[in-house]
């Protein structure tokens, strides 16, 4: 072999690598560029592709259509992306861009549920507790809205409380369902921190102070091992 020849061919293998390399690309967030979404969406990157479906959802750096938002969402959901099945879910929950079609929403929300997203899981207890495209099922309910709320998920924790409020598919305990208020008061924000606060403070003015403190420990004990889960959300 020459000497020609043999240079060649350390250039284009050097020694100790094996195989191309490539440069990880950064997450795609809400502050990505329009332009590099596009690029990354067209080339069927599902996280990008959900990124823009959300953007035509909501009109931020593009004309709001609805319709288009569906488009790019079933792209990523059809690659098994959890966040885009759900929000696909949602449009068809909400008949926004498709016509409403409970079924649809439900077939969406479980692929994603069945991935542990607890907005998927928390979207099916509303479906099983509503009877929307099921039959009205409150012990189904509540293993959704449980897996969701087991995940510190807000919402999730207010619904779980209160089907116990009410004692809808579980015996009605006002210990248990303040402690799921508590917790989702303590994590939510905006409007919905609020709402669940005022619902907290309304079931505890039923309540003695024995169960008060009941739930308030219940509720601390719940967020101590929460926040000592190796892998917690």
């Amino acid at each position: 072999m020459s000497l020609v020849l043999l240079g060649v061919l350390c250039l284009t293998n050097p020694a100790g690598v094996q195989g191309s390399q490539q440069v990880p690309q950064a997450p795609i967030t809400s502050t990505t560029p329009l332009k590099e979404v596009r690029a990354r969406a067209a080339k069927g990157d599902a996280a990008a592709q959900s990124n823009l479906g959300s953007r035509y959802r909501t009109g931020e750096g593009v004309p709001q259509d609805l319709k288009e938002a569906v488009r790019w969402y079933r792209m990523a959901a059809d690659q098994g992306h959890a966040v885009a099945q759900n929000s696909l879910g949602v449009r068809y929950g909400n008949g926004e861009g498709v016509p409403q079609d409970f079924a649809e929403a439900l077939r969406w929300y479980l692929l994603a549920a069945e991935q542990g997203l607890p907005a998927a899981q928390d979207n099916l207890g509303g479906m099983h507790s509503k009877g929307e495209g099921v039959p009205q099922d409150f012990k189904e309910a509540v293993r959704w809205f449980q897996l969701a709320a087991e995940q510190g998920f807000a919402t999730a924790q207010f619904h779980l409380g209160a089907m116990y409020a009410t004692g809808r598919g579980v015996p009605r305990d006002y210990v248990e369902a303040h402690k799921w208020r508590i917790l989702a008061a303590s994590r939510a924000k905006g409007e919905s921190q609020k709402r669940y606060a005022a619902t907290r403070d309304a079931i505890a003015r039923t309540m003695t102070e024995a169960q008060l403190a009941e739930a308030q420990e219940r509720a601390d004990d719940w967020q101590t091992a929460f926040d000592e889960r190796p892998n917690r959300p």
